[in-house]
């Protein structure tokens, strides 16, 4: 007849979830993977309602009408913290020596398996819970896969709308993001200037020293410019040497005066490049939205580029308002 220690050994690996109590209802023995659930309280010698509280049938308050309970399925809880749900089926012993009590986590399998960090060998091999788990897994990472997918695509996107209205060159905004801009603002009637920037005697460093210097001339003033200007502005390189800065809510002539002058100032300061001197100018032209009933983007872009041009005739390295301009009577410069 099989000894009590080879029956535990026994259930220890078809039943790691049992708990064996005798007719007075303490516990001889409890399986490994339900005692991992209590690893500082050895539930050996406990009696079983210390340790477990019964749920359902609510009919059943004692150990005695729990032993009676031939095959039948209990719920219970542990008493203490965390108080993890269990579903027990019911053996009792022969000659009413007790009975084993194979317990499982139903539902709550995957709430166990993060409290207590198991896995498929805290398991028996037959437990529909490790295809649960094996279920679980592979849908965890077949999510994770289409998370970080999902992620690179779009960042993909991000970066490729970025593109769009990115000059390569200057990292400026773009023509594009220009337009779209202007449009933003005239629809939500905010009031803005346009400035005009125009970089003199650019072609000269080009044809001089070479198209690689004239790329660093116009980073080196697309950095000036971002200096000058604020995070809620926008500049913009639209041509070659040629710059938009859309100052928003900035309608003030005087201040947009001093920053054409800071512009103008500090465009002005010799470039060095590989050793070679790159020397440019700016000439600027600034319209302001509040000169115009109803603004379009297209009347203020020419508003600005007619005082533009009235600067370059004035000898360049100037700034010009285009409401001075108007006010004056003067015919602008042809852009030609």
């Amino acid at each position: 007849m099989m000894q009590a220690s080879e029956l535990s050994a026994l259930l220890d690996t078809l039943c790691p979830m049992f708990v064996m109590v005798d007719d007075k209802g303490r516990i001889v023995n409890a399986g490994p993977t339900l005692q991992k659930l209590r690893p500082d309280h050895p539930m050996q010698g406990r009696d079983f309602l210390d340790v477990f509280e019964l749920v359902r049938p609510r009919t059943i308050t004692t150990i005695s009408t729990l032993l009676s309970l031939t095959g039948g399925k209990v719920h219970l809880k542990f008493h203490d913290e965390p108080r993890t749900a269990l579903t027990g089926l019911i053996a009792p012993l022969p000659k009413g020596n007790g009975a084993i009590i194979n317990l499982s986590f139903g539902i709550s399998i995957l709430d166990a398996v993060r409290d207590y960090a198991l896995t498929s060998a805290d398991f028996s091999g037959t437990d529909l819970a490790i295809e649960l788990l094996y279920l679980v897994e592979a849908k965890t990472a077949a999510m994770e896969a289409s998370r970080s997918l999902n992620l690179r695509l779009q960042g993909a996107m991000l970066a490729a709308e970025e593109q769009a209205v990115t000059d390569m060159l200057t990292g400026l905004k773009n023509r594009r993001a220009m337009d779209v801009v202007l449009g933003h603002l005239i629809t939500a009637n905010c009031a803005f200037a346009l400035m005009h920037l125009d970089l003199d005697f650019f072609k000269s460093v080009n044809d001089r020293l070479g198209h690689a210097a004239g790329d660093f001339v116009l980073q080196q003033a697309a950095c000036i410019m971002e200096e000058e200007t604020r995070t809620e502005d926008t500049v913009a390189r639209i041509g070659g040497d040629e710059f938009v800065i859309i100052f928003k809510g900035l309608v003030d002539e005087s201040v947009l005066s001093d920053i054409a002058g800071r512009l103008i100032s500090r465009l002005c300061q010799p470039m060095m490049f590989q050793g070679a001197q790159c020397k440019i100018s700016a000439s600027i032209g600034t319209a302001l939205s509040t000169q115009f009933g109803t603004p379009d983007a297209a009347e203020l872009l020419n508003a600005a580029d007619q005082a533009l041009y009235e600067a370059k005739r004035q000898g360049r390295s100037r700034h010009c308002l285009y409401s001075a301009l108007a006010a004056s009577g003067l015919k602008p410069a042809s852009s030609q």
